[in-house]
């Protein structure tokens, strides 16, 4: 299940875009999991929206950050509770970018700004190492640099964290269907897209080229993302390679599935629907904000 986590405390707040779903504080946020683990939920992914955002994504790696400060008081209350941290800085970049970006040029051009991915790669090593030291039982970078998994996996081992997996998001595509992601993290880039890191929509080989480089360099799961589009990538990674395979059913996704129940259609039948075939496909583990609800449904 995955949960949007803010600074404070006493704070719930209605995601309108995706119906059903809030940002939570961390104190919240733990009443949450306690249903979850009575439904049988075996771990949660925390994504963070820090209170400020600046251009080097600081709150992403900071010791008291919005995502370390969660996972310590999850561990607290439930210590065998499985917690993965999405690790990226879209969400604490003022610009709303993955990595570093550099600008050149005129700036009201096309073409003016780059991303710079070694640079990116060494922020991205800090905040793997200060979410794991956090307590973090797995790290998921979902930034889409390249060389990232190696990276992080250096910085993990060298830190003394070589027991923490990774769950890397080898094959993300660049899709609408995080449309409500971006309004639910306030993550939206503030120009251009993400279209030079993330993957073309169109692309199948380039999804099997990325899953096969993320487990040389080190991954011990890989995913695949958004799921209900990409079925078919699914099946192929599952029939290439014998890792566990998630996939994450996104905001869109469940947006649309939320919508269609508030006009009548029968919302338990379309969610079970989805992740079975989700599953059917060969994902072995499945991202979904349906999570908290389909378990309590199955039980």
């Amino acid at each position: 299940m995955p949960y949007f986590v803010i600074p404070g405390e006493k704070k719930k707040e209605a995601i309108q875009a995706m119906p059903g779903q809030c940002r939570y504080s961390a104190d919240q946020l733990l009443f949450e999991i306690e249903k979850l683990v009575e439904n049988g939920i075996p771990a949660v992914m925390l994504l963070g929206i820090p209170e400020k955002k600046d251009e080097k994504a600081t709150g992403a790696y900071a010791k008291d950050g919005v995502i370390q400060q969660a996972i310590r008081e999850i561990k607290k209350r439930f210590r065998d509770f499985g917690v993965m941290a999405d690790t990226c800085l879209c969400e604490y970049m003022d610009h709303g970018h993955c990595g570093i970006v550099r600008q050149s040029g005129d700036a009201g051009r096309s073409g003016d700004y780059e991303i710079l991915n070694d640079e990116t790669l060494d922020l991205l090593m800090k905040a793997a190492v200060s979410q794991a030291e956090a307590g973090a039982d797995v790290i998921a970078p979902s930034d889409m640099m390249d060389g990232r998994v190696q990276a992080i996996r250096r910085a993990l081992d060298s830190k003394g964290l070589s027991h923490i997996p990774i769950l890397s998001y080898a094959a993300k595509y660049s899709s609408a269907f995080y449309t409500p992601f971006r309004e639910a993290a306030f993550s939206a880039p503030q120009f251009g897209d993400r279209k030079s890191y993330q993957m073309d929509a169109a692309n199948r080989k380039e999804a099997l080229r990325e899953i096969r480089l993320d487990i040389e360099e080190g991954a011990d799961m890989v995913m695949v993302k958004p799921a209900l589009a990409y079925l078919d990538i699914i099946r192929e990674a599952r029939d290439a390679f014998d890792v566990p395979l998630a996939a994450f059913n996104v905001s869109g996704e469940y947006a649309f599935v939320k919508w269609a129940g508030q006009n009548g259609w029968d919302e338990k039948a379309l969610v079970l629907e989805i992740l079975t075939s989700i599953k059917r496909a060969g994902a072995d583990l499945i991202i979904t904000y349906h999570a908290a609800d389909a378990a309590r449904w199955l039980a």
